[in-house]
């Protein structure tokens, strides 16, 4: 079995020992160009010249759960795409939601202020019935934030784009579902893959929507949201304020009106990282499996983007 890893900024050394220890006797090496034909690659935002050479791949690993960039390049029709499953990604994105929305809905950034301030200050309980937490993604990922946001005794709403049924959860599906989706919650969670049908979703229109006083948990891709109808709807009280850690440009640029705003917590893209022991014993099971002529999930739809 031969092997190929283009990762960009990625450090290979780590990454090549790890996928020797799980699958000796493989030919595992670098990617360079005019290099010979492999198997299988291990790849994170490889440039379109290594797809041209490595036409003949039997699978395609991608080492992170969203594949919309790897997705644009120009993909032979039968190059298989495989993504990972969740690789300790999910209990991660479960933290960082669950702190998100406890710190908004305590008003803990207000307790803050107030403490760097000197002032002894209190604020009225607010009710979890009164912040209803709807998640637009019920894949893996999604999954897991919902069971971990409904163990908070919120209401949990979800929205995905086939019928899906959670046990704790309100599910709502399809476009036909998806502003009654909005029209019930408060706090929204964006977990969606990044397609042609998702860029934007989260745009005046469709913010609007969402119960007065809302606010924005942004996990997934940064262009998913339009950053100036979050800024207007702030400024105009529909929505409170937000939590971003995946943006249009990243690094966030300099001079951008989220670092400074006051209702905009940033942070870099950080939500759930890849966990790189866990991902090689993944990504070894499955190529070990493909050999030997089994099935593996994973394995990305084109046509739908994930």
């Amino acid at each position: 079995m031969k092997i190929t890893f283009c990762c960009t900024d990625t450090r290979a050394e780590p990454w090549l020992q790890g996928l020797s220890a799980a699958l000796p006797g493989a030919d595992i090496s670098v990617w360079q160009p005019g290099a010979p034909q492999a198997d299988y690659a291990v790849v994170w935002a490889p440039p379109q010249r290594f797809i041209d050479e490595q036409s003949g791949l039997k699978a395609l690993f991608n080492i992170g759960a969203g594949v919309d960039a790897l997705l644009a390049l120009r993909l032979p029709p039968a190059m298989r795409v495989v993504r990972l499953d969740d690789a300790g990604m999910a209990v991660q994105m479960a933290e960082y939601v669950s702190h998100a929305l406890i710190r908004h809905f305590r008003e803990f950034d207000g307790y803050e202020a107030d403490t760097r301030a000197g002032r002894w200050s209190y604020r009225r309980p607010r009710l979890r019935q009164d912040f209803p937490v709807g998640i637009m993604g019920l894949g893996v990922l999604g999954e897991r934030v919902a069971r971990a946001v409904a163990q908070f005794d919120f209401p949990v709403r979800g929205w995905s784009r086939s019928p899906r049924q959670l046990d704790g959860v309100r599910c709502y599906s399809g476009q036909q579902g998806f502003n009654d989706f909005l029209a019930a919650t408060r706090v929204l969670v964006n977990l969606l893959p990044l397609t042609p049908e998702t860029r934007d979703i989260m745009n005046r229109e469709t913010l609007s929507r969402l119960l007065p006083g809302a606010y924005v948990i942004n996990v997934a891709r940064g262009a998913h949201l339009v950053d100036e109808d979050l800024l207007a709807l702030i400024e105009s009280g529909h929505v409170a304020g937000a939590t971003l850690d995946v943006f249009r440009t990243e690094p966030l640029p300099a001079g951008h009106p989220f670092w400074q705003h006051p209702h905009i917590t940033v942070t870099p893209h950080t939500s759930a990282r890849t966990l790189r022991g866990e991902s090689i014993a993944q990504i070894a099971r499955k190529m070990a499996a493909l050999e030997r002529g089994e099935p593996i999930a994973g394995v990305v739809d084109a046509r739908r983007g994930y």
